[in-house]
């Protein structure tokens, strides 16, 4: 237990270093865009912040299907802008003319990823632990394969670095606990006397937007029964979408769009 918590200790003090290392006040005159999701790990990056006494804006960019409990969550932390889109995912859905999907994500780019232009934005943003990515740097610049390539923010995955710059959208992002695992982040919200998102005291394990396809089948069914106005609300999206074909569509009505969108 001791060593644990000399290893949380050590893993903290470097990500206060990270945060102060990178402090765009040193050469701008912005501060920090700390995007702050509602989930554990955007609590532990928002306390980290303060530890680290550096400036900050902190904001969530509200993406219209946040589940309630988050939404009532976020708007109990003090510092917190919210932004709002300029379409909700019903619009996005119709105007796409195409259902999210895991390889057709307009929603992170539109919902998400909103805000940040031309600033240093961070994220909670984590790899899971595992050999291959322990062998990894902790200060890399990731370079895109792919000329028109767009970094999601929010993703957890294998090439997530500490430090990425997305040329696109003008900005660059610092994951600063990038190299955490679960059980050090919630060992720091409980030292520091933050219960997080009221969800994961339900069992959930992850804090998104209802009906991700990202949730995987399972997870979406039961977005659905335990919010069953979100089902209604993509249908009603769903059929509206048809509406705007020019052509005959696959499908006929918003409840088979939605029987196909949960299949796949």
């Amino acid at each position: 237990m001791i060593k644990k918590m000399t290893d949380l200790n050590s893993k903290v003090q470097i990500a206060i270093n990270r945060i102060k290392m990178f402090d765009p006040l040193q050469f701008s005159e912005n501060p920090y865009y700390v995007a702050y999701s509602g989930g554990k790990d955007s609590d532990v990056i928002r306390i980290l912040t303060n530890l680290a006494n550096v400036k900050y804006d902190l904001v969530h960019n509200h993406t219209t299907v946040d589940a309630p409990e988050t939404v009532y969550y976020i708007r109990t932390i003090p510092e917190v802008q919210i932004s709002k889109p300029r379409m909700s995912m019903w619009d996005l859905i119709v105007k796409n003319k195409i259902p999210p999907t895991r390889l057709i994500r307009y929603c992170c780019s539109e919902l998400k990823e909103r805000g940040g232009k031309d600033r240093i934005v961070m994220t909670g943003v984590r790899w899971s632990e595992s050999t291959k990515r322990k062998n990894r740097g902790g200060l890399e610049i990731q370079k895109s394969k792919k000329k028109n390539s767009i970094f999601l923010n929010v993703d957890n995955h294998d090439s997530r670095m500490m430090l990425e710059n997305c040329q696109i959208k003008g900005k660059r992002v610092l994951n600063p606990i990038i190299d955490w695992n679960d059980e050090e982040v919630w060992e720091f919200l409980k030292t520091h006397g933050c219960t997080s998102n009221p969800l994961y005291q339900e069992g959930e394990k992850r804090v998104g937007c209802i009906g991700c396809p990202m949730a995987g089948i399972k997870g979406r069914e039961r977005d659905f029964i335990k919010y069953p106005k979100y089902k209604e609300s993509y249908i009603r999206a769903f059929q509206r979408m048809i509406n705007e074909y020019i052509y005959k569509p696959t499908w006929n009505t918003g409840q088979e769009v939605f029987d196909w969108w949960m299949s796949k």
